[in-house]
């Protein structure tokens, strides 16, 4: 008998070392997925909560844990201040223009840096990867200026227009086609006749909806959550949209924070509604290409 087939057993008297219970590191996982959970639901759930109570009852200790009755007069305040339904309004023009204009132009030069080979495509690339390391906030005075030379101030197309093409839409939608669509079915189109145009209309189009659901997801919740551009933008009261307008309920001595939660609770529910039914397409679209085999 070799020595590699001899079990070692423990002394006489000495019990064997315990192995830690496979259940412990599982339950601290649940443990600290439940506690960001409850991170992220809470601010969401206070909201609601405080959009049924009066100023009074909000900043009382403790803070009210369960719905009020005021959820009336607060929305009677919130329409008396301000034309809210109106900046509702005006989001959801802005933020549709903005989601199907960046889906469309996003796809397409996509398809052009995943499909197409044309001298200088890595440089040029590169260069809309580049615009993503340049901070937002650098660009405010120049937009400003550009946006006043146009005349287009207090216009919707302000916000819209620049942003049609963006580089992180880009960058998303060239990854999801040129590692999910093989190059044979383009070939394959071309063989039978198909245009340019209508390749990308027919073929590429209906199998990058997975990518276009999560872009035009993150698109649309960024417009319908914007602020700095239709504050630079927008003068009027009547162009608002709904973060813009709410602000304007803010004030240093008297805040109806009643009002103001009932206005962002109305605000967020139609995004709660976009992401239960995208949910699913924004995960598929994220983890798209991550692996091959």
């Amino acid at each position: 008998m070799t020595t590699a087939n001899v079990t070692e057993l423990p002394a006489p008297g000495r019990r064997p070392p315990r192995r830690p219970s496979p259940a412990l590191p599982r339950l601290g996982a649940y443990l600290l997925i439940a506690l960001g959970a409850f991170l992220t639901v809470a601010p969401f759930y206070f909201m609601f909560v405080f959009a049924t109570h009066t100023r009074s009852d909000i900043f009382q200790l403790p803070p009210p844990l369960w719905f009020g009755s005021n959820l009336g007069e607060n929305y009677a305040s919130l329409l008396e201040r301000l034309p809210f339904w109106r900046s509702l309004w005006n989001s959801l023009y802005l933020a549709v223009l903005t989601t199907v204009t960046t889906l469309f132009f996003c796809t397409l030069a996509g398809y052009a840096f995943a499909m197409y080979s044309f001298k200088g495509r890595e440089v040029l690339f590169g260069l809309v990867l580049a615009t993503l390391l340049i901070p937002s906030t650098l660009n405010i005075v120049p937009f400003a200026l550009i946006m006043q030379a146009l005349g287009w101030i207090d216009q919707p197309r302000a916000l819209w227009v620049p942003g049609m093409a963006s580089a992180f839409g880009i960058f998303l939608m060239r990854q999801y086609i040129g590692s999910s669509i093989p190059r044979e079915l383009v070939e394959a189109a071309r063989i039978d006749g198909a245009t340019e145009f209508g390749i990308f209309r027919r073929v590429i189009v209906p199998l990058t909806g997975p990518a276009m659901a999560t872009l035009g997801l993150v698109t649309f919740v960024q417009s319908w959550n914007g602020f700095l551009g239709p504050l630079i933008i927008f003068r009027s009261a009547e162009t608002y949209t709904a973060p813009l307008a709410l602000r304007t309920l803010q004030s240093v001595a008297n805040t109806d924070w009643g009002a103001l939660m009932c206005g962002v609770a109305l605000t967020v529910v139609p995004l709660l509604i976009l992401f239960a039914l995208a949910s699913r397409q924004l995960i598929e679209g994220l983890t798209a290409g991550s692996t091959k085999g």
